[in-house]
């Protein structure tokens, strides 16, 4: 196993942080930036059923979003009563960085699994570094 269990992936959005937090806790656009849930199928309680775009596995997602917080727990695994908070991520006002009020800093915290390989933890972590960079750009674009 390579040295880490966790990873964290930044980057500085020019878009206030309550678009980028309302885009991020939205489980309809989870398939437009997440390679580990494409093609996903979202329940009327708000489950996501997603298939890696990798492997075709399926996983199943609970977006816990606190607005508040400007935070969220996305809750992954295989079995929908035992979902567990592997991935977070986290939405800085821009201004509580000294940036300009319109700007905020999405940052992705991702926490490894004993269960997964090296070869998985290295898509995982590559897949949260591009996928900050496709999310600012959607966002950026007005293409959320």
């Amino acid at each position: 196993m390579t040295a880490g269990q966790s990873h964290i992936a930044s980057i500085m959005v020019n878009k206030d942080a309550a678009q980028v937090f309302a885009f991020m806790a939205d489980p309809a656009k989870l398939n437009r930036w997440s390679f580990g849930t494409w093609e996903t199928e979202v329940a009327p309680d708000g489950l996501v059923t997603g298939t890696s775009i990798f492997d075709g596995n399926k996983i199943l997602v609970r977006i816990d979003a606190d607005r508040e917080r400007l935070s969220i727990d996305y809750r992954l695994g295989a079995d929908p009563a035992r979902l567990v908070p592997r991935v977070t991520v986290r939405i800085i006002p821009g201004a509580n960085l000294g940036l300009d009020a319109g700007h905020c800093v999405l940052t992705f915290i991702a926490w490894r699994s004993s269960a997964m390989d090296d070869d998985r933890w290295r898509r995982l972590t590559s897949s949260h570094e591009f996928e900050v960079v496709l999310i600012k750009n959607l966002l950026e674009n007005d293409r959320a």
